[in-house]
């Protein structure tokens, strides 16, 4: 086989991975466009469950009394797959970077996703581990495994719980458990107390459940978007480079044409001229 033959098939072979990436490209814009609006409904139920959390604390400042130093969490949400840089690497090296209280204790860790758990295989923590999602719709799926994990490790001192996540401006730390920790901070005292149904811990458990919930899926969803964000720049950059090395091979096959064009004119001139002296 000519190297021009070689060169047209390795040509071919790149134009059907091309074709590929620039597929997965276009789903990951198009779940881009659907998570954006699943975050953007659920950030308003989060910061709704954050107004009535301030009303409600600032009439009950510690409904929950404190009965220990909780054991410490770290839920790192990570991708289910590739094609997305170092989204995975950049959050553990967030969680590798921050100074923690305890050097000598590691914190727990649960990872959400296989390529961000393939970091922490050799981990000495021996870090729980959650199938991540792939699309919107397995999010459901991933936020009840998260919850099931948690509640095995309830005990009296509760929980620190701390997340890891991809945001829309970067990789962010949030402290989840003890909920509304921030919002107890400098509230003003109510001019009309909230008036309750419930008694005011019961009330304030409840409200917890709501909160973790609403804003575990805001999470998951940010980092989702996130991760698709990144799949799709990475994957454009991936097919302009294939594009221009497609273009590359096309110039030096059509070069190579015209170098073999050229010598079979050569040889049949020569066949010309020598029955030309015969």
């Amino acid at each position: 086989m000519s190297r021009r033959n070689e060169l047209e098939r390795h040509r071919q072979n790149m134009g059907e991975i091309r074709n590929i990436m620039n597929s997965m490209k276009t789903l990951a814009y198009m779940e881009t466009r659907k998570l954006a609006r699943f975050q953007e409904s659920q950030l308003a139920v989060v910061n709704s469950i954050e107004a009535v959390a301030a009303d409600f604390l600032s009439a009950y400042r510690h409904p929950i009394p404190e009965t220990g130093k909780p054991a410490p969490v770290y839920l790192l949400i990570g991708s289910e797959r590739g094609f997305c840089g170092d989204f995975n690497q950049s959050i553990a090296n967030h969680l590798a970077s921050t100074n923690r209280a305890d050097a000598d204790h590691p914190p727990e860790l649960l990872v959400v996703g296989r390529k961000l758990h393939s970091l922490y295989q050799h981990a000495p923590q021996n870090p729980g581990f959650v199938v991540g999602a792939s699309v919107a719709e397995e999010i459901p799926r991933v936020l009840a495994a998260i919850t099931q994990w948690l509640a095995a490790r309830q005990h009296g001192t509760g929980l620190s719980l701390h997340g890891i996540y991809h945001s829309a401006d970067g990789v962010t730390e949030r402290r989840l458990l003890p909920a509304f920790s921030q919002q107890r901070e400098d509230l003003p005292a109510p001019r009309h107390p909230p008036i309750l149904n419930l008694p005011p811990l019961l009330f304030f458990g409840k409200l917890v459940e709501h909160y973790l919930f609403a804003l575990l899926h805001a999470m998951l969803y940010s980092s989702l978007l996130a991760e698709n964000h990144r799949r799709a720049s990475h994957l454009e950059r991936a097919v302009k480079h294939l594009d221009s090395e497609t273009e590359r091979l096309r110039q030096t096959c059509s070069s190579l044409r015209q170098e073999e064009i050229i010598e079979e004119i050569e040889v049949i001139m020569l066949s010309a001229s020598s029955l030309d002296h015969t």
